[in-house]
C-alpha cells in the first residue's frame, strides 16, 4: 500500500484536507430591555412605592371633594325648592301683569320667528333642558365664588321667573331662588306655554309690554306677519329695551339685530343666503309704518 506523500491527492477529490467538527454554542435569549441596559439614572424604587401611593389619595380625596360638594348641592337645591313658592300660580301673574300695563291678556299665539329668533339667541338649548342650563350655572357659581359677579346665561326659565317672581331684586341669593322658580315652572308648563307666557309679559321699550304691542308699535303689524329682521329686532331688544332702543339708539339696535341673525345661522335656522337678505333691508324700511296697528 502506497501512501500519499506531501502534496499527492488523496482519492478524495481536490480536497487535501479534512475538515474538523465545529463545536455548537448554545444561543442566550435575548434580555429584557432593563437588563441589557439597566434602570434609568436616578431610579429609586424604594421612592416610586410612595409616589404611587401619595397619587391615589390625591385620587382618592379628589374624587370624594367632587362628590361632597355634589350632595352639598343637591342638599341645598332640595332646600330651595322648598322654600321658593310654587310656580302654579305663574298664569294668574302673567294676567295681572298683562292688565297693570293695559295689554291683553292673553295676548295672540307666539309668531313662529320670533320664537325662533327668542331661542336661539337667549337659550339655545330651551327644547331640551330642565329649566335650567347646568353649565351656566355651574359657570355662574364659579363666578360669585371667585368674586366675578353674574356672567349671564340665565334660561329663558329663569328669565321668566325674574319677571313674575322677582323683578326689582338681585343677588346671589336671588338668582338661586330664580333656578329653582325656573324648575318649578318646567315642571307645571309645556314649553309653549312658557314661551307665551314669556312674550305676554316681556318689555320691549317705549312702553311696550307684551310681543302684540311691540309688533303693532315698532312695526305696525300683528305677530304673525313679522318677516326675519323685525323678529331679529324684537328678539335683540328683551335684554336691553332701552339701550337698544330702535328710534332713540338705532345703531345699538342694528348692532342687536345682526347679532339675533347670526345666532339664527348657528342654530340652523336660517342659511348665510337667507341672513344676507334679512340684513340687507335697513333698519329705517323696518321702522316704516311704526305707530299702530290699522284696525
Amino acid at each position: 500500500m502506497t501512501v500519499p506523500g506531501p502534496g499527492e491527492p488523496t482519492g478524495r477529490g481536490d480536497d487535501s484536507t479534512i475538515p474538523l467538527p465545529v463545536p455548537t454554542m448554545p444561543v442566550a435569549a435575548p434580555l429584557p430591555a432593563r437588563a441589557r441596559y439597566g434602570p434609568p439614572p436616578g431610579y429609586r424604587p424604594d421612592r416610586v412605592r410612595p409616589r404611587r401611593r401619595r397619587l391615589r389619595k390625591l385620587l382618592r380625596r379628589t374624587a370624594g371633594f367632587v362628590i361632597g360638594m355634589a350632595v352639598l348641592a343637591a342638599v341645598a337645591f332640595g332646600g330651595l325648592l322648598l322654600v321658593t313658592p310654587s310656580a302654579g300660580n305663574a298664569e294668574a301673574l302673567v294676567r295681572a301683569q298683562d292688565l297693570e300695563h293695559h295689554a291683553a291678556y292673553p295676548g295672540p299665539p307666539v309668531a313662529p320667528r320670533f320664537a325662533a329668533a327668542l331661542v336661539a339667541t337667549e337659550d339655545h338649548r330651551f327644547y331640551s333642558e330642565p329649566g335650567i342650563d347646568v353649565f351656566a350655572v355651574g359657570r355662574v357659581g364659579v363666578s360669585y365664588a371667585t368674586g366675578h359677579g353674574d356672567q349671564g346665561g340665565a334660561t329663558l326659565y329663569q328669565q321668566l321667573a325674574k319677571l313674575l317672581y322677582t323683578q326689582g331684586r338681585s343677588g346671589a341669593s336671588v338668582e338661586a331662588e330664580q333656578v329653582a322658580l325656573a324648575v318649578k315652572l318646567y315642571l307645571s308648563f309645556s314649553r309653549q306655554q312658557i314661551l307665551q307666557m314669556y312674550a305676554d309679559v316681556v318689555y320691549f321699550g317705549n312702553g311696550y309690554y307684551g310681543l302684540a304691542a311691540a309688533t303693532c308699535g315698532y312695526f305696525g303689524v300683528q305677530p304673525a306677519s313679522l318677516s326675519w329682521p323685525q323678529a331679529a329686532l324684537l328678539a335683540g331688544l328683551v335684554q336691553g329695551p332701552s339701550e337698544d332702543d330702535p328710534l332713540t339708539n338705532p345703531a345699538n339696535a342694528r348692532t342687536r339685530e345682526e347679532h339675533v341673525i347670526g345666532r339664527l345661522v348657528a342654530t340652523g335656522q336660517l342659511t348665510q343666503a337667507q341672513a344676507n337678505t334679512a340684513l340687507a333691508v335697513p333698519l329705517s324700511a323696518l321702522l316704516t309704518n311704526a305707530g299702530g296697528c290699522s284696525q
